[in-house]
């Protein structure tokens, strides 16, 4: 009898110390990175408020593009990248005259894309760091708070984080437009300076012995009609 239970508290002892490995093994990941950055469960419901950001509604947005008709509307939905290149695997729309800097919403970047936002933001402000920014991806989405956040350790002073983003605009009934990602930069040769003041039409253009960078775009500048 004392055998038997000794072995019964043995095999006891045995099944805690597997089942505690396997919790230890189970334990989820990290929800955010050692710098604050949302890192896991992107599609989860997010706080109310992002750091350094004014939060807006449907109607905020809509006043504050009436009002500030220069804020610049930054897009950081992901998009699937493959060979160097964005792969177009289903249709995205977003809010008129938005500036798509795709996967630049992860709580951890590699270089190339730290340096697709930071570029991107730069020629969209011509590098005026008091220029309205306005981040957004989908409701429930942590990639537009992550990206507030690094755009204010970049310096940028006025930013606006639209919580309910692509699905709160559809809800309601305000157009979208189909969208196509901000080109990636690869090379590091081909980073130019941001933007110049000089109008959009004078693609290849010398402009006072410099050459104008045919690329160089101000997305907040076009036109758009705000419900």
């Amino acid at each position: 009898m004392r055998r038997s239970s000794l072995l019964a508290v043995s095999m006891l002892g045995i099944g805690c110390a597997v089942f505690g490995a396997v919790a230890v093994g189970a334990q989820e990941p990290p929800r955010f990175s050692a710098e604050g950055y949302r890192i896991s469960h992107y599609r989860s419901p997010t706080p109310a408020t992002a750091p350094g950001a004014r939060t807006l509604d449907t109607d905020g947005v809509r006043q504050l593009l009436a009002t500030t008709p220069d804020t610049v509307l930054v897009d950081v939905y992901r998009r699937q990248w493959l060979f160097g290149r964005f792969i177009d695997d289903q249709p995205h729309a977003n809010l008129p005259g938005s500036l798509w800097l795709a996967n630049t919403g992860d709580g951890e970047l590699e270089r190339r894309w730290a340096r697709y936002f930071e570029h991107g933001l730069a020629r969209a402000t011509g590098g005026d760091t008091g220029r309205p920014l306005l981040f957004y991806c989908r409701s429930d989405c942590w990639l537009g708070w992550n990206a507030v956040k690094r755009a204010r350790s970049l310096g940028y002073e006025r930013l606006y984080w639209y919580r309910d983003g692509i699905d709160g605009w559809q809800q309601a009934g305000l157009p979208l437009e189909p969208a196509t990602p901000e080109p990636m930069i690869e090379r590091i040769d081909d980073l130019r300076a941001p933007c110049s003041d000089q109008p959009h039409h004078n693609h290849n253009k010398e402009v006072n012995g410099d050459v104008q960078d045919p690329d160089c775009r101000r997305p907040s500048a076009v036109s758009r009609s705000h419900p």
